[in-house]
């Protein structure tokens, strides 16, 4: 056939062409929004290049705006099939094991205090800890298991109820990165290859199989990134609508509840940040944007990105503040002020005076280690006399009667009242045992050092002690509502050293403890060159006294409020946070992630191992993409320097908008760790994984933008069975299922995954059951596949369209 070019139908007569109206669709806007249409081709390049260019859509004879997410009743099928699946990957033979795995030993045990309400501390915010305990408390635990150790049987303890909250939030995920993408005006193969990449991730799956904090985290955050990028399109369309507020307040209800989970999500927090400045400063460039408009712009993002996520975050605190009423194990993290909050650790009023032969309790300022302490057991090396130790419990063993050492004849029972003043010399004798706080050229037990003397209690009853019992009183500060208390010794008010007489070092503690044959409590030494905060004492209670009359002073805690409460959590989750530097078995470094290099043994019990390892193919693929955006960035870059117009493609314009903001985001989960001292591990780049895997699936939309549908479609099927068949590979050490040691040995493609190939048995038995239940499966697969067959299909038709759309 000859080749015939169509022609243009013929104007209608009478009509001049020049005053003919173009066609409008009858759902299209008759005057289209002037950022898109009203530029010329300049404009229309600078305004691509923010972001502003963003068509709109037709489909089923329907003009979808730009703003907003749209999908089809044929996509929503297709993802609810996907949803089908996750749950089925995640929720398989979820009550197997039936023991503790893992960091269970410590989210189990937080769960057991809440319901409890015994206070604790530990380094991660409250939500994620709090979901556990919901559905714990709904199904009935009491709080009485103890969650010891790896491997302990659960018994009366609902914790498949309690691992199904992260095993559900990571089920979420999956259909979060299909609308994600498709937000972020990728075709629907693209969005359905990442919810496939996502959903047979063998990390991910392992860690949201069991009642641990990483799932709620990745949820949160991918969460926060699917309102954010809705918002974005929102505000690209109109701003102010009712979508548009909707979008940017649940984005920051999501800030909230990331950083209320982890403080990981602060990452997503400064990833939104920087969107939102360069958001800002392109409205600030914007001519048609007025000032009064650009400070509603301004406020609308700091009341709903800065006040709700801090308002969420402080929120989550309160609650935990409000369960965790009593007293309990953590209260040795805290300032004696927080603990007199906590029910049993309430203090009746005490003497404000502190007299010669006064019996008084001593706290040490800086450590919150507790009170001075003495106790009949003997050091096992050293002087061997008494130890001397800080006790973060009040008992009998902590009272102590002060004396005048200058004056040994005086009675401080009939004489009258002698107030302790600086520079004074005093001896301390515990009441318990009649001996003396004592201090001698002997090395500490522990901190054997040459500037370190070892502190005892030495003597007997009758003994009226010698010079290493002396000490002199230095104060250091009193408070300002008193001014007694920087002239003469106050409880609570002044804060003061004790320097050893003869020696002149300092009665010191420090956060080392002793070993067993010291009951774990902190060490107390006498230190030559103390740092000041660690020599500061306090006394908490004073004793009645003969010489006091009965309308004596009498001084207590002032209780802080809730912020108080609220900054010295904060500061104790931090300097917690900072102290965890001791290694770990399986811990691993920042620059071993993106390799995966190294997982994590979670469990090993009866020949079976669940082993925390990514899915090889998902895990290097997202790694290339990073390194790959990386490259052709910066090759860019260089481009444009050398006058090369790049960027007035709007194409590549669009791309790198969506792949630079999911980059950042990788950059900013990832980065922060390598300042980071303390231990790390594998499922601390979980979020930045989530980030690196979409980055590799816009990387596919970008390859195959010119591809056919059904070309692309194909493509995408390959890297969706590579990603299944890898996970099949390792899906023994996800679940804890039987593996024979040949299995385990071929999968050990990299030297240093160290799963333990000898805990597997030579041969695995299939026993009968599981063979008819396979059997079973494949009866119900081609039943439901027969019946399924038409709407799978359309649905995948549907998919088609939709991508051709563009």
């Amino acid at each position: 056939m000859a080749n015939v070019r169509a022609r243009r139908p013929a104007s209608p007569p009478g009509i001049p062409l020049a005053q003919q109206q173009p066609q409008v669709h009858p759902h299209q806007p008759r005057f289209p929004h002037p950022r898109d249409e009203h530029l010329d081709a300049d404009e229309r390049r600078a305004a691509a290049s923010k972001g502003l260019l963003t068509p709109g859509r037709y489909s089923g004879g329907k003009y979808f705006p730009p703003g907003g997410l749209h999908l089809t009743s044929g996509e929503w099928k297709l993802l609810a099939v996907v949803v089908v699946v996750a749950a089925a990957v995640r929720l398989f033979r979820l009550s197997k094991p039936n023991s503790v795995v893992f960091d269970e030993v410590h989210f189990g045990k937080f769960a057991g205090k809440y319901i409890k309400t015994r206070y604790f501390v530990d380094v991660h915010p409250p939500l994620a800890k709090l979901l556990i305990t919901l559905a714990a408390f709904v199904f009935g635990f009491n709080g009485d298991f103890d969650f010891k150790e790896i491997g302990k049987t659960y018994e009366q303890v609902p914790y498949v109820a309690m691992r199904m909250v992260p095993a559900v939030l990571g089920v979420a995920t999956v259909p979060l990165s299909y609308l994600t993408l498709r937000a972020l005006d990728c075709r629907a193969t693209t969005a359905l290859l990442a919810s496939v990449f996502i959903t047979f991730e063998n990390g991910l799956v392992t860690q949201s199989r069991h009642i641990l904090l990483d799932s709620p985290l990745v949820f949160f955050t991918a969460l926060t990134v699917f309102f954010w990028s809705g918002f974005c399109n929102e505000d690209k369309h109109e701003p102010f609508t009712d979508s548009w507020w909707v979008f940017l307040v649940f984005s920051g209800l999501s800030l909230g509840a990331v950083s209320s989970s982890k403080w990981v999500g602060f990452f997503t927090v400064a990833t939104i940040g920087c969107s939102t400045i360069l958001q800002l400063w392109n409205l600030l460039g914007d001519l048609r944007v007025t000032p009064k408009l650009f400070i509603k712009h301004f406020w609308a993002r700091a009341l709903c990105l800065i006040v709700i996520p801090i308002a969420f975050y402080m929120a989550m605190f309160e609650i935990h503040f409000l369960i965790l009423e009593n007293s309990g194990d953590g209260d040795g993290f805290m300032s004696s002020e927080f603990q007199h909050t906590l029910g049993g650790r309430g203090m009746q009023d005490t003497y404000a005076d502190v007299i010669v032969g006064s019996v008084i309790t001593m706290r040490h300022v800086n450590t919150q280690g507790g009170y001075l302490h003495s106790h009949p057991h003997n050091y096992p090396t050293g002087s061997q006399q008494q130890q001397i130790t800080l006790y973060p419990h009040r008992d009998s063993n902590n009272e102590w009667r002060i004396l005048n050492a200058t004056d040994s004849s005086f009675d401080w029972a009939n004489e009258p009242l002698q107030y302790i003043t600086p520079g004074m010399k005093v001896k301390l004798v515990h009441v318990s045992t009649a001996k003396h706080l004592h201090s001698h050229d002997h090395r500490p037990p522990i901190s054997e050092v040459d500037f370190q003397n070892e502190v005892s209690a030495y003597g007997m009853p009758g003994f009226s002690g010698d010079a290493n019992d002396d000490w002199v009183v230095e104060v250091y500060e009193g408070d300002s509502r008193d001014r007694e208390s920087k002239k003469r010794l106050r409880t609570l008010r002044t804060q003061f050293r004790l320097r050893h007489a003869l020696t002149g070092c300092y009665l010191f503690s420090h956060k080392v403890k002793l070993p067993d044959w010291g009951f774990e409590q902190q060490e107390v030494t006498c230190n030559k060159n103390a740092v000041k905060p660690n020599s500061l004492w306090m006394v908490e209670t004073a004793g009645p006294h003969p010489q006091l009359p009965e309308d004596a002073d009498k001084v207590n805690y002032k209780l802080p409020g809730f912020f108080r409460k609220w900054w010295e959590l904060q500061e104790v989750m931090w300097n917690t946070n900072k102290g965890l530097t001791d290694r770990h078995t399986y811990d691993s470094r920042p620059e071993s992630w993106p390799r995966l290099r190294r997982g994590i043994n979670f469990w090993v019990k009866d020949h079976r191992q669940i082993y925390l390892l990514g899915n090889p193919f998902v895990w290097w693929l997202s790694t290339m993409a990073v390194a790959s955006y990386a490259a052709i960035r910066g090759f860019l870059v260089l481009r444009a320097k050398r006058g090369y117009r790049d960027f007035d493609n709007t194409k590549l314009v669009k791309y790198d908008s969506v792949a630079g903001f999911l980059f950042i985001g990788w950059v900013l989960h990832y980065a922060p760790f390598f300042l980071m001292g303390r231990q790390l591990f594998l499922h601390h780049y979980f979020p930045a994984l989530y980030f690196a895997i979409l980055l590799s699936c816009v990387f596919f939309d970008f390859l195959t933008s010119n591809l056919r549908t059904r070309v692309r479609l194909q493509f995408g099927v390959v890297l969706m069975l590579i990603a299944i068949w890898h996970f099949n590979r390792f899906s023994s050490l996800a679940y804890g299922s039987p593996w024979t040691k040949k299995d385990c040995t071929s999968a050990r493609w990299v030297k240093t995954w160290d799963f333990s190939c000898s805990e597997f048995l030579d041969e695995v038995c299939v026993p009968a059951f599981l063979l008819k239940l396979y059997a079973d499966c494949l009866i119900l697969f081609c039943v439901v596949q027969s019946i399924s067959r038409r709407s799978i299909c359309n649905a995948l038709t549907s998919c088609r369209s939709i991508d051709n759309w563009r």
